[in-house]
């Protein structure tokens, strides 16, 4: 191909050539194929990349279609019911409620409901009455001198950093508005996070963002001034991440702004890398009175921890320590390995940690038979977007639900998967100050008010279509699945039939 581009460019310029001079024509020609035979001869001799050597200016379609290929997958090929992480149908409900328009669905159902994967909610022949007030959760164990009566879903971990400036702003603003908290994600507690009023859960992680001394260790007395900020609910020890457990946080050069970095204490326009564990403790009986030691720092306010399951064992291993010390978190977050993240290795993402259900099974089971269930609240992390996926969350034994993506969707993210190049077109998930101005704080934080709002009496209807009137009746009971009904038979001569009396 290299041997036909140098000879057609040569006749083809030759050609333009002979044709201006003699007619005057083709002037723009004569100035864009030298440029293009130029481009043409450097890639051809360059050893870098392979197809623009081979088809030296061909070659850039490849890339130009790769650049805008999830652009055209999602406009002209996804379908309603296709998208990853999310489909079509998932992120236009969180516009909707978000938008506080009407979210409801014409002519049925889309999804393959005679299907072994189907999950359905029983519902009651004598439905209850829908509960208008919004739910709410008191965390607090015997130690906790502050309980915190959190709603019932609120903002998962998300750092500044991460996320805008704008869209901290805005998510604060709106926390505010529905009284829910806001989770800062390791990336430290910073002024955006404050500027709103709304409650805050204090998330402490590998790198200590926030509350490290110069040498990066955690520092007790800068906890402490921000722990007793009167925003700061909650504060939550990062143990892993679902979407990348065992590898710690991960903010790219390219978002790693002047700004980030004096609030971090990192050097600027660098890969922040934070270790994937803790230096404050490194084991189970550490992080136990690692939990004592920020409680007391705190005055006393709720402290809990977040993790992605791995290994079972060491999970019963911490729980038993909890026993021996007589030392418990106030609540436990669960995320699953499906979560979401603005960067990670992909290794991480698809084939390390246990996906959000039996996650979510597991530690609710380890804690009953170990008695210490009532002493701990478990917050549920893990694709949480709708009043559905809220409902499910608590029968798997959830007592709070927390949302990512969703709180991303409602201020206008529109998974561009962009996330990792600071190359967000919505705002969302940039440093780029042209990108962050299309981000509206005063517009969106209604949006995410409004996605909570309306998300949560989704989840009261539901509940009262289960013909339960309080969200801690609900357990896996009022669930039924698809492989309940495989067989034909089952269907249309169920046992239950033939213990009918007949009159």
């Amino acid at each position: 191909m290299r041997k036909k581009f140098f000879i057609y460019g040569f006749l083809l310029f030759l050609i333009v050539a002979a044709t201006y001079y003699y007619t005057e024509r083709g002037f723009l020609l004569v100035i864009i194929l030298p440029i293009l035979l130029v481009v043409g001869v450097y890639n051809a001799i360059q050893t870098k990349h392979a197809i623009l050597r081979n088809f030296p200016v061909l070659g850039y379609f490849r890339y130009l279609f790769e650049m805008i290929a999830p652009e055209i997958q999602q406009y002209f090929i996804e379908r309603s019911t296709d998208g990853k992480p999310f489909s079509r149908n998932q992120r236009s409900l969180v516009y909707q409620r978000a938008k506080n328009i009407d979210s409801s669905t014409p002519f049925g159902t889309q999804l393959n409901l005679n299907h072994d994967s189907y999950e359905g909610i029983k519902h009651s022949i004598f439905p209850a009455k829908v509960n208008e007030e919004l739910p709410r959760v008191l965390v607090g164990g015997k130690d906790c001198k502050q309980p915190y009566l959190a709603s019932l879903f609120n903002v998962s971990a998300m750092s500044f950093g991460s996320l805008s400036e704008n869209a901290v702003r805005a998510i604060n603003i709106g926390a505010k508005k529905g009284n829910f908290y806001q989770n800062t994600g390791e990336g430290g507690l910073t002024e955006f996070h404050l500027a709103g009023g709304g409650d805050i859960t204090w998330q402490i992680g590998t790198g200590y963002f926030g509350c490290r001394d110069d040498d990066g260790n955690f520092s007790p007395e800068k906890f402490s001034e921000k722990a007793n900020l009167p925003n700061v609910k909650m504060i939550e020890i990062k143990l892993s991440q679902g979407a990348k457990p065992g590898h710690g946080g991960v903010l790219p050069a390219a978002k790693n702004t002047e700004q980030i970095a004096k609030i971090r204490g990192v050097k600027p326009h660098t890969m922040i890398l934070s270790p994937p564990g803790h230096h404050a403790f490194s084991d189970g009986k550490g992080l136990i009175h690692f939990i004592a030691q920020l409680r007391k720092l705190s005055n006393g306010k709720p402290i809990g921890f977040k993790l992605c399951i791995g290994n079972t064992n060491e999970f019963e291993a911490l729980c038993h320590e909890m026993i021996a010390e007589d030392i418990y978190p106030d609540f436990i977050t669960v995320d699953g390995a499906e979560g979401g993240t603005g960067a990670a290795p992909l290794e991480f993402a698809d084939g390390v940690g246990m996906p959000f259900e039996p996650a979510l099974i597991f530690v609710n089971k380890t804690l009953i038979a170990l008695n210490i269930r009532d002493k701990i609240r478990i917050i549920g992390s893990g694709k949480i977007i709708s009043g559905y996926s809220i409902l499910h969350a608590v029968a798997l034994g959830a007592d709070m639900c927390n949302s990512a993506r969703g709180f991303m969707f409602s201020l206008g993210c529109i998974q561009a998967l962009r996330c990792h190049n600071n190359e967000c077109p919505t705002g969302v998930a940039t440093q780029n100050k042209m990108l962050m101005k299309g981000l509206v704080v005063t517009d969106k934080s209604d949006r995410v008010y409004h996605f909570h709002k309306n998300t949560l009496h989704a989840a009261n209807e539901l509940l009262a279509a289960a013909g339960k009137t309080s969200f801690a009746d609900v357990g896996p009971n009022i669930f039924m699945r698809g492989d309940e009904f495989t067989h034909l038979s089952d269907i249309y001569f169920p046992d239950i039939l033939t213990n009918v009396r007949k009159h």
